[in-house]
């Protein structure tokens, strides 16, 4: 198969993974904080997460947690809890030597534990294993190809936007900067809450 015949799906995983939401605000932030090396276990997390997500949604796992309402409903609201303490946690963080709240990058397994607990991820995920189910001749290759795309287009986005949050941290010069910078972020990553619900 030429790669003419992915272009489809790539740039539908390209799209999906670079829109900002909770993980890139996320990715952001700590790229702010705490550089780009300090932040890669986080986004490590997040690219495994969801590109595990993908290969999952590709063998059928998906489908079976949104054929669950019950189970839907508790994953989207302990995925949105965390979400909003995250949110809460960094509005009332400062500057990176301030930063009481927030002591260290989120953790690689906190990362994993966010995108599974994210329907909009499993509805992503599943709406693509549908979609391009024609790419691969044989399912075990849908399974690999999901997996592997999501999961190198999440990993490169991520380090986009925490670039982006290193650079943003070398412009920000006064403690007031920071804190806008900060609830700004927070603000942010609550309203990435609302889609869930959508």
């Amino acid at each position: 198969m030429s790669i003419a015949e992915y272009s489809p799906l790539i740039l539908f995983v390209i799209v999906s993974t670079f829109t900002p939401g909770g993980a890139t605000t996320l990715a952001t932030a700590s790229g702010a904080h705490f550089g780009y090396y300090r932040s890669m276990p986080f986004m490590y997390g997040i690219a495994l997460g969801l590109g595990s997500m993908a290969a999952c949604a590709a063998a059928g796992l998906g489908g079976v947690i949104l054929a669950f309402p019950s189970l839907q409903f508790a994953m989207k609201l302990a995925g949105s809890l965390y979400l909003m303490w995250l949110a809460w946690k960094m509005t009332r963080s400062g500057p990176p030597h301030l930063h009481a709240s927030v002591k260290r990058p989120t953790t690689f397994v906190a990362a994993l534990w966010l995108v599974w607990h994210n329907p909009k991820g499993w509805a992503m995920t599943l709406g693509a294993a549908a979609s391009f189910a024609s790419v691969a001749s044989q399912p075990v290759y849908l399974v690999f190809t999901l997996g592997c795309l999501f999961g190198i287009a999440a990993m490169f986005s991520l380090s986009l936007w925490c670039i982006a949050g290193l650079l943003l941290a070398r412009l920000l010069q006064t403690d007031m900067q920071w804190h806008f910078f900060n609830a700004l972020l927070g603000l942010l990553l609550a309203i990435s809450v609302i889609p869930m619900w959508l």
